[in-house]
């Protein structure tokens, strides 16, 4: 299945929509991969930049692709399936939230694993980075930015993905039966989350999550009820050496999330808010429906 992209109509000049197809020779993507190496995606219409985020990538010892349109872009994640995409947002063609919204549909409509992104972008005001987040990013960069600090997130990121990968036996997903010992599923509702595959069905049907969503569900379900504040999911999520992220963030993460889950802010059954607070697993009333949870989010 191609990945299916709204166009922008600012050119004037494309369809509304459109089926973007995998070629081999799709114009503006190149690679350099290595089929036993994780690969990353760089996508920016600037080759200085290209060349200088390869180059740091490749010292860490990642394979590199690089695209420099969003068409480009959509194309090579249908073909080589990233590890991970470094997107810029200002493309020609297509621009990159549409590249991340048609990535989000494509993984939704397939069951397909989530890709994770990282944007890295001159739009660095917050509300291009709460709609960066929005749209499905797992993290955001601001340009000017520091290659250092891209390289670190670059890890951060592949760290988490690493653990919530099936049969990793790493400290961060073995259970306390041991090292690499099956752990128990997860309730909440007609939700279950299997924390060893790293997959969430809802009454049997698999639904699928970045990694951020899973960590930020997994969380508050083995909280059993207890309310964790914002920054408690923060660090939960992107680590407690993670300092640049936003307290909204949270909150935009939970809205796709519920979103995923077809659950309804006002009568929660899998995640509730309490004012001025954070967040918490609804209680099992509240999963059956009750009014009266509605008190908790007052």
């Amino acid at each position: 299945m191609g990945l299916v992209t709204k166009s922008s109509k600012s050119s004037g000049t494309l369809a509304d929509t459109m089926t973007v197809t995998m070629t081999a020779a799709h114009r503006g993507a190149t690679e350099t991969t290595s089929p036993r190496r994780r690969s990353i995606l760089v996508v920016d219409d600037d080759p200085k930049i290209v060349r200088l985020v390869r180059t740091y990538l490749e010292r860490d010892g990642h394979d590199v692709l690089s695209a420099a349109d969003g068409r480009a872009a959509i194309a090579a994640i249908e073909r080589h399936r990233p590890t991970l995409v470094i997107l810029d947002l200002m493309l020609p063609e297509i621009d990159g939230r549409d590249v991340i919204r048609a990535l989000r549909r494509e993984e939704a409509a397939t069951g397909r694993g989530s890709t994770p992104v990282l944007i890295l972008s001159a739009r660095g005001s917050l509300g291009d980075r709460i709609a960066g987040f929005e749209d499905g990013a797992d993290d955001y960069l601001p340009k000017p930015f520091s290659p250092a600090e891209l390289s670190l997130r670059v890890g951060a990121i592949l760290r988490r993905v690493a653990a919530g990968s099936p049969g990793d036996p790493s400290p961060a997903t073995a259970g306390s039966t041991g090292e690499g010992s099956p752990r128990p599923p997860l309730r909440q509702a007609d939700v279950v989350i299997d924390r060893d595959r790293h997959e969430v069905t809802r009454a049997g049907v698999r639904i699928p999550l970045t990694y951020v969503e899973f960590r930020l569900l997994e969380t508050l379900v083995e909280a059993d009820g207890r309310v964790l504040s914002r920054d408690q999911l923060l660090d939960a999520v992107y680590g407690v050496e993670e300092t640049d992220v936003l307290d909204r963030t949270i909150d935009v993460h939970v809205g796709r999330l519920r979103d995923r889950l077809g659950d309804d802010a006002e009568r929660p059954r899998y995640v509730m808010t309490v004012r001025g607070v954070g967040y918490r697993s609804a209680p099992a009333f509240a999963a059956d429906g009750d009014r009266s949870s509605r008190a908790f989010d007052r």
